[in-house]
């Protein structure tokens, strides 16, 4: 069957477009890959700054929100307690303690940075109750390691460094030497 030359114009133009649509895909989700987020986090509505009341505490540094998201905090990881196939480690438990017992009153301020999910697709922020910043006290009580590798202000991460060497001055906690 023969097309015209304007028949197979059109069609030509369809499928260019739709490859151009595909290649377009695959660039930006190669480019937010290299940047260190996924699909997900470009599909995913952003979570607002605001107050939150929480769920429940999953371990140290990670919360439940009511409206079921999970909240990691931006900076700091505690000792593990319900990481599969892995052992509760030393101070976790008292990390876990500390965390439930600082937002026990059920609401928070969430903060957040300029990398908004990790890997899991839990959102980072740093957790306030009122001009406290959970984040910044478990690393001061010895309960959580700095962690530099996300992708947040400088200032914060210079307070979080100020807190941990406190902790490592003080002996506390995961610096104290004793297992617990």
């Amino acid at each position: 069957m023969y097309q015209s030359g304007q028949g197979n114009r059109a069609r030509n133009r369809r499928l260019i477009g739709r490859g151009a649509t595909v290649v377009a895909l695959a660039i930006i989700a190669a480019l937010q890959s290299w940047r260190g987020c996924s699909l997900e986090e470009i599909q995913r509505p952003p979570l607002p700054e605001g107050h939150y009341e929480v769920r429940r505490v999953v371990d140290g540094d990670t919360l439940l929100m009511q409206d079921r998201k999970r909240v990691r905090l931006m900076g700091v990881d505690t000792p593990e307690t319900v990481k599969e196939d892995t052992p509760v480690q030393p101070w976790g438990p008292e990390a876990t303690v500390f965390t439930r017992e600082f937002v026990e009153s059920g609401e928070v301020r969430l903060q957040f940075d300029r990398e908004r999910l990790d890997r899991f697709g839990r959102y980072l922020a740093y957790v306030w109750v009122g001009d406290r910043m959970l984040n910044e006290e478990l690393l001061r009580a010895g309960l959580a390691r700095w962690e530099q590798g996300y992708h947040y202000s400088q200032s914060m991460k210079n307070r979080f460094r100020k807190a941990q060497r406190e902790a490592q001055q003080a002996k506390r906690g995961i610096w104290s030497g004793r297992d617990r």
